[in-house]
């Protein structure tokens, strides 16, 4: 007989397990959601779904879908859009509109649904997936505009496609075309309406109380899950299936507005967003058989071949036209596509609803959107690095450095460096050092570096190094790990420690990242060499000017910090390496002040 609770505590173990063996070997985690549910499902038999939750799969399935959204919704930062929502509002409009009916045209001549299957399917298949599509962004580091885009996209379509899918949904329960059409009509009208209004109406009273603490901080969370929760149930109570827009708007809301912080929010979801993915897709997989698999056959494979070949690369071509956007640019956003778990969820509510109405052709839903999500993201995932790098919009090699903390001697550092063709960029949650930065012609962004969506928002194009430079030595090591998923282990560094000066003991690079240049120049020491006068110096190697050259003519107490290779890589000088330079490379390096003579 099968065990609830063994049933239950294995979707939490595998979950959460899948994912962590994910990042362990640096593979999509969906892929191995995917797998090892199909494993857990139709090949062993040890988990049923439907065995388990009976009645209550869907519901859960539902609420889990709503939560999703809501943490994509507290992702939608405006601001971040400046320069983009034309080309993005075509992008999702236009773009949206001509995948949608390609896919139906393809799913209606090659898989033989019929004309109302085929659209559901359509508009399941426009989602796409952000919790695949970031993950390969930060693999890429493509162009700011390209990257920006993608990312906006992917968060943008999710609701969009569910309202769709929603009113197609309800089209095909009507019997009169007429009636279908006024459906449909009446149906979008009604889900914005009320969706918004609850949505806005949550948002509102939300930060309402947590203006007037009328919520306990430890509250605050939990409260927040549960309007969630109830936004969504009342919302559909109200107009059938638009809890889905009311909790994204509810979520866009919270994050747009500035009356309240609501950061400790956003790293609750983030939390509960694991939880959810892992189970979700656990789920969904298991319900599968070996019969929903073998019976795609070659049309389904030739189905996903036109979404990706012909649906993305015509829809973007469409919709991007006339656009600033470069044929490079537009080449590789025609190329990505990739979906995620709210096809997937999206798929299996309606799937089952409409086979409830023993509607033709609603058993293949669910096969067919799994079989989409598998193939763009192993398509997309294996060739997105190489099409950026072969059509110039990343850097194989990206010699580059971000610097956390933007202090007056690090500035001209980074001056320095721009110079000789290296990117640099600073993060900052100072102001006046950002702006002053910028002022200096350097790029800078605003914000705290800790946060879980800075490396989204900082353009990471050609950087491959983080250099932590802040004063505050946990600062520094919590930044390097941060970033460490991004530029790898051996790719962050950070400034000595105080107890690293003081004993001068080794560093522990699992709990923080490489130590830069020697244990003399902590934060407080640079601050001092600066002020003191000391400056910045380009120096060329040569044959008759070497190492012992450079070290009388400046003195040993000159710190070298970087040595330029012939080839323009930049090679970062770590605490306690031998220094090895030959000629045709050029040291940069921190030098005394030059002695002025004293007259007589």
């Amino acid at each position: 007989m099968f065990d609830p609770l063994l049933g239950l505590a294995g979707i939490i173990v595998l979950g959460i397990g899948a994912q962590w063996l994910s990042w362990r070997v640096r593979q999509p985690s969906i892929l191995l959601l995917l797998l090892i549910g199909f494993l857990a499902g139709p090949v062993t038999g040890v988990l049923s779904p439907d065995e388990l939750l009976g009645e209550l799969l869907m519901p859960v399935v539902s609420i889990s879908v709503a939560l999703i959204l809501f943490e994509g919704g507290l992702s939608l930062q405006l601001r971040e859009l400046a320069g983009l929502r034309g080309v993005l509002t075509r992008i999702i409009l236009v773009g949206g509109g001509v995948t949608l009916g390609l896919t139906a045209v393809a799913a209606r001549l090659l898989l033989g649904l019929d004309w109302w299957i085929s659209l559901l399917l359509g508009a399941v298949l426009v989602v796409s997936g952000p919790t695949v599509i970031v993950p390969i962004l930060r693999q890429v580091r493509p162009t700011r505009q390209v990257a920006s885009l993608l990312k906006w996209e992917a968060m943008v379509i999710d609701p969009i496609g569910a309202m769709a899918a929603v009113l197609i949904f309800q089209a095909t329960l009507e019997t009169d075309l007429r009636e279908r059409l006024a459906s449909i009509g009446l149906g979008l009208l009604m889900t914005v309406l009320v969706g918004g209004l609850i949505g806005a109406g949550a948002a509102v009273l939300l930060v309402f109380l947590l203006k007037r603490d009328g919520i306990p901080d430890y509250l605050h969370s939990p409260v927040t899950l549960m309007a969630t929760v109830f936004a969504f149930v009342l919302s559909n109570e109200i107009q059938h299936e638009s809890g889905l827009v009311a909790v994204t708007l509810f979520g866009a809301f919270l994050a747009n507005q500035r009356r309240v912080q609501v950061r400790h929010v956003v790293e609750f979801k983030e939390n509960l967003r694991v939880l959810l993915l892992g189970g979700l897709f656990i789920l969904l997989a298991a319900r599968l058989t070996r019969e929903d698999i073998a019976d795609l056959g070659w049309p389904a494979l030739v189905f996903l071949a036109v979404l990706i070949l012909v649906a993305r690369p015509l829809s973007i071509g469409l919709s991007t036209a006339g656009t600033s956007l470069t044929l490079r640019e537009r080449m590789f956003l025609g190329w990505m596509h990739p979906r995620g778990v709210v096809s997937a969820a999206v798929a299996a509510i309606f799937a089952l609803r409409l086979a409830e109405e023993n509607h033709p052709g609603a058993e293949r839903l669910v096969p067919i959107t799994f079989l989409v999500i598998v193939g763009t993201i192993v398509v997309h995932g294996l060739t997105a690095r190489p099409l950026a790098r072969r059509l110039g919009l990343s850097t194989p090699n990206p010699q580059g450095l971000l610097f956390v903390g933007a202090p007056p001697w690090a500035r001209k550092l980074g001056l320095l460096l721009k110079q000789d063709g290296i990117e640099v960029r600073f993060a900052d949650a100072n102001w006046e050092r950002i702006a002053a930065a910028r002022l200096e012609g350097l790029p800078a962004w605003y914000g705290d570096a800790l946060d879980e969506h800075a490396a989204d928002e900082i353009d990471l194009s050609g950087l491959g190094r983080l250099a932590a430079v802040t004063a505050n030595d946990n600062v520094n090591s919590l930044a390097a790990l941060h970033f460490a998923e991004v530029f790898g282990r051996a790719g962050v560094w950070q400034l000595p420690t105080s107890r690293q000066q003081a004993s001068d003991e080794a560093q522990e690079h699992h709990l923080s990242g490489r130590t830069l240049w020697n244990a003399e120049l902590g934060p407080a020491r640079l601050v001092e060499l600066y002020e003191d006068g000391w400056s910045f110096k380009k120096t060329m190697l040569t044959e008759t000017f070497d190492l012992d050259d450079f070290r009388a003519q400046h003195g040993q107490h000159a710190h070298v910090l970087f040595v330029l290779g012939k080839d323009k890589r930049l090679r970062i000088v770590a605490a306690g390496e031998r220094l090895q330079a030959g000629p045709g490379e050029s040291l940069i390096s921190m030098v005394p002040p030059v002695e002025e003579p004293v007259s007589r």
